[in-house]
């Protein structure tokens, strides 16, 4: 399906209880706007956070209060992601087409699309999607982002 009729069709209300399967800017993850329906995926505790991926600057302005010092830093790095000083953990998304998927929804809970602990498999993570979306090169497990976390005095890389 094209994906810019796709967009037409999914409102964000729509979306709210989907869980989408999408090759990302780094990897092949799921997609949602419901942290439960991730968490029960992957077996986590419900209340353990989920990154978060926005596409724009505007957006990450809404969500959290990045230090003016490293504020260069978060605009220029790309596939990474940064917790910030209330745990709170946000990638800015600047691959093209996953950024222009989730601007009209402005953001998502992501995380990898593979079961706790393992690698990529196609057939878990086809069963456990709601939707599934791909282009012409398909799904393909990449490398996972970086891990920044920043606070108002130093970094420390995690990953």
């Amino acid at each position: 399906m094209n994906l810019c009729l796709f967009k037409i069709i999914l409102t964000s209300q729509a979306l709210s209880q989907k869980v989408l399967l999408i090759q990302t800017d780094t990897t092949v993850g799921f997609l949602s706007q419901n942290s439960q329906f991730l968490a029960d995926i992957k077996e986590r505790p419900h209340n353990k956070a989920f990154v978060q991926v926005t596409s724009s600057f505007k957006t990450l302005k809404t969500l959290v209060r990045v230090p003016n010092k490293y504020k260069n830093m978060v605009r220029r790095v790309s596939k990474t992601t940064f917790v910030y000083a209330n745990n709170k953990a946000i990638r800015v998304v600047k691959d093209k087409k996953h950024a222009d998927f989730i601007k009209p929804f402005l953001w998502f809970y992501s995380t990898s699309a593979n079961e706790k602990s393992l690698s990529y498999d196609k057939e878990f993570a086809h069963a456990k999607s709601d939707i599934i979306i791909q282009d012409s090169k398909g799904l393909f497990e990449g490398e996972s982002s970086s891990i920044i976390k920043l606070t108002n005095t130093k970094i420390k890389r995690f990953r």
